[in-house]
């Protein structure tokens, strides 16, 4: 059979048969394709290491991820080098950085493993026993308060060896970020998903407003913890707003304009912790995700109220790249976030299913 080739650095032809990988290079538009040298002789396992060095940079850490020496992965490198025809990484600094060639194989070559392996599990029951799988999720740090804590408990119990990771939430970048398998799942409110996305509904949040106990305008207006706060009390107390990008207007905005009403944002925090810890040392006040502040008041010294007007409630998703879908060790995680995550619904289910009928 005779087939394309290609010339190397070293002016050498590679015969190109067999193993096809296409490549779709997003900054170019450009698709490529690589044929491999003969694959009775190819050694899948370089695969692994292509996959590690793209995902390190380096070829310690690289060695460390697939569990073979420095070396040996030096070693590797060159032999793809040869295989595919290009320098694939050069040195940067203490790293190394990939050649556009390369970077055009990441997400491709991670898709292709991730099929291999949920083909190579079969139907096989997943034992979280015995895995060793590491999973990255994305989500605020209400999910450090709220998720992590419980999940740490139930993976010490039933999947001990097991590695999970919470990692920084920035909503606008989260999608990217699955496609390009930086993480496993994210944990957001609901948005409009690409084709490649698949999601489920984790819970329903509502929102309270918090102050510090002893608030000196909260006394003096004699409203009690549990309360709804005076509409007026709430437009001219200053506010602390939730924001990963520093916007000064939210929801609680949104919800008072319709009702001809603004508040005072004085300051904006990227992380839940970071507003009630605000509002606890002074008299500025926020609104939060039910549940959480709930949870977090008693420790923090905070009152929990309602509201002077109605707030839409967010549904909160979960979402992950379609490639896992089937994975069985994903889908194990996927149910137990699920499960763990359930209790914060504040509309039962059916009451959820009709509203999402008239959105």
């Amino acid at each position: 059979m005779m087939g394309k080739y290609r010339q190397t650095e070293k002016n050498a032809f590679i015969d190109y048969n067999l193993v096809k990988i296409t490549a779709y290079e997003k900054s170019f538009n450009n698709i490529y394709i690589i044929y491999m040298v003969n694959l009775s002789n190819f050694d899948l396992n370089l695969l692994r290491v292509l996959d590690a060095l793209l995902r390190t940079n380096s070829t310690v850490r690289a060695a460390r991820l697939v569990g073979l020496s420095q070396p040996a992965v030096s070693a590797a490198l060159g032999r793809l080098r040869l295989a595919l025809g290009d320098k694939l990484f050069f040195r940067q600094g203490q790293g190394l950085a990939p050649t556009q060639f390369a970077k055009s194989l990441e997400t491709p070559l991670r898709n292709l493993l991730d099929e291999m392996e949920t083909l190579l599990q079969g139907g096989a029951r997943f034992d979280p026993t015995r895995s060793e799988r590491n999973f990255k999720i994305s989500g605020s740090d209400f999910f450090a308060e709220m998720l992590m804590p419980s999940l740490a408990e139930r993976l010490q119990s039933v999947a001990s060896a097991m590695r999970v990771h919470l990692v920084d939430f920035v909503q606008d970048s989260d999608i990217n970020m699955i496609e390009e398998h930086e993480i496993d799942v994210a944990l957001l409110p609901r948005i409009a998903l690409p084709d490649w996305a698949e999601s489920r509904e984790m819970f329903r949040s509502g929102f309270s407003v918090i102050a510090r106990n002893g608030h000196p305008q909260f006394e003096q207006a004699g409203v009690q913890p549990g309360a709804v706060v005076p509409i007026d009390l709430y437009c001219d107390l200053g506010h602390v707003l939730f924001s990963t990008q520093g916007n000064i207007r939210g929801m609680g905005d949104a919800a008072l304009a319709k009702i001809g009403r603004t508040r005072r944002v004085v300051m904006t925090m990227p992380v839940f912790s970071g507003v009630y810890r605000a509002v606890a040392g002074s008299d500025l006040i926020a609104l939060l995700p039910t549940a959480f502040a709930r949870r977090i008041a008693p420790a923090a010294n905070l009152a929990v109220y309602r509201p002077p007007m109605p707030i839409d409630i967010t549904q909160i998703i979960m979402v992950w790249h379609r490639r896992h879908s089937a994975s069985p060790a994903h889908i194990w995680l996927r149910d137990e976030v699920a499960h763990l995550l359930a209790p914060f619904d504040e509309i039962p289910q059916a009451v959820v299913a009709d509203d999402l009928s008239r959105v």
